[in-house]
């Protein structure tokens, strides 16, 4: 019996990713659970594994292939025995490519600038000879648009789906009046030695989604100190505890306990705007996504339900998560469902950071190093030494004003200074 295996949800925000590794062969005998592809999306390297134990009988994806959810990829031969124990496997619709009907129609003159567009990238080169797989082929078929006037982003020149999207927005912003911006080629090599280091896959979807981010959503960015200097003598003690069970006890899960108890009090910020604009999600669980910098990008791996667990839980699940971050074996539910993102760059230096809302979401946590400063207490009427941790909050002023923003850092140096918040 032929069992089909789909590409599952990867998680919010993710539409599709590139394969950067064909994990089986025809013919080879898989298990469930075994990893057969490796894919490289905006936010991590994730492995993809078997659903179903099996021989493979047939693989639709290559290297380089842009996947999406829903879409098949490898077929995989059962016993009959075995079929009765796999649950069916619902493929997801993918989205309908446009029609040509649905594109502007351009003027004499926009025609004039696609025709010119179109001839300085056709050249002599025959469709035959590009590389871009079956769907592109059809997509571009489809859209009544030749494969040659696109120049080729993917490994050997291919002509990935998001090149073939690139270039229907080109020539609609053409049909519109709006010229689209290029960057001006630079031989910076006229002034001394250079070296071109190729971003990998994460760094440039992840630049992409940043710059979209930052130009839908107006922010705000509101700072503060926090007194953690009882917390800390606290973190110290369960350090030495987690010593004895292999756990690293670091600042991060105290912050992210006390920002999970402070959602809890502000809900608009554990919110998301839904597709029009005009609703606001309320969540009532309290994810926390956390950026991790990995050797090929950054990454926000979730944790789930922050609030219901303690210091010792969230410091080893950080342990996991990080470590899996870094060395790609991330899988898709890992980065699925957060509702508040913690970047933090305690353990590196600086004094404090603007971080950049993660989209859905409405506010991201900044931490910046924590240092001994004289505070002067006004009951004693003298100085003494306080271990301050300086932290931002970025926001989307669509959903939280500047007011809300201050009672919220306000509330999170509240909540840090009673240790009986962490020993729950």
């Amino acid at each position: 019996m032929i069992k089909e295996i789909l590409l599952p949800d990867l998680g919010e925000g993710i539409e599709g990713a590139e394969v950067s590794e064909v994990s089986v062969s025809v013919g080879s005998k898989i298990d469930k659970d075994a990893i057969i592809l490796v894919l490289e999306s905006d936010k991590a390297s994730m492995e993809i594994p078997a659903e179903i134990s099996g021989v493979v009988s047939e693989i639709l994806v290559s290297p380089g292939d842009e996947v999406k959810t829903g879409q098949l990829l490898i077929k995989v031969k059962i016993e009959s025995d075995d079929a009765v124990l796999v649950p069916p496997i619902v493929p997801v619709e993918p989205l309908s490519p446009p029609s040509s009907a649905d594109l502007v129609a351009p003027t004499n003159l926009e025609k004039a600038k696609v025709q010119a567009s179109e001839e300085l990238f056709s050249g002599n080169l025959k469709e035959n000879h590009l590389f871009a797989s079956p769907g592109v082929r059809k997509l571009s078929r489809e859209l009544g648009i030749s494969l040659k006037m696109i120049k080729g982003t993917g490994p050997k020149n291919r002509i990935t789906r998001d090149d073939l999207h690139s270039y229907i927005k080109r020539q609609m912003s053409m049909s519109s009046g709006e010229a689209p911006v290029l960057k001006k080629e630079i031989d910076f090599s006229k002034w001394g030695k250079v070296e071109t280091l190729k971003l990998s896959k994460i760094n440039k979807i992840t630049g992409e989604r940043l710059q979209q981010a930052w130009q839908e959503i107006p922010h705000v960015t509101q700072y503060d100190k926090a007194d953690i200097t009882d917390i800390d003598l606290l973190r110290k003690k369960l350090k030495i505890k987690g010593v004895e069970k292999g756990i690293k006890v670091t600042f991060l899960p105290f912050v992210m306990k006390a920002v999970s108890l402070v959602l809890k009090e502000m809900p608009k910020f554990n919110s998301s705007l839904d597709h029009t604009n005009k609703n606001l999600i309320i969540k009532n669980y309290y994810n926390i996504g956390v950026a991790v910098d990995t050797p090929n990008g950054l990454t926000v791996p979730c944790v789930k339900d922050v609030d219901q667990k303690s210091i010792f839980e969230l410091s080893k699940e950080l342990m996991d998560l990080s470590s899996r971050a870094r060395n790609k074996k991330l899988k898709p539910e890992d980065l699925k469902g957060s509702t508040f993102t913690i970047s933090s760059l305690g353990g590196i230096g600086g004094t404090a950071f603007s971080p950049i809302v993660n989209p859905p979401e409405v506010a991201i946590l900044g931490v910046s190093k924590s240092e001994w400063s004289q505070v002067f207490n006004k009951k004693k009427k003298e100085f003494e030494p306080k271990y301050l941790m300086p932290f931002s909050l970025s926001y989307d002023h669509r959903v939280i004003d500047g007011a809300a923003a201050a009672s919220f850092t306000s509330r999170v140096c509240q909540v840090l200074l009673d240790e009986n918040n962490f020993l729950k």
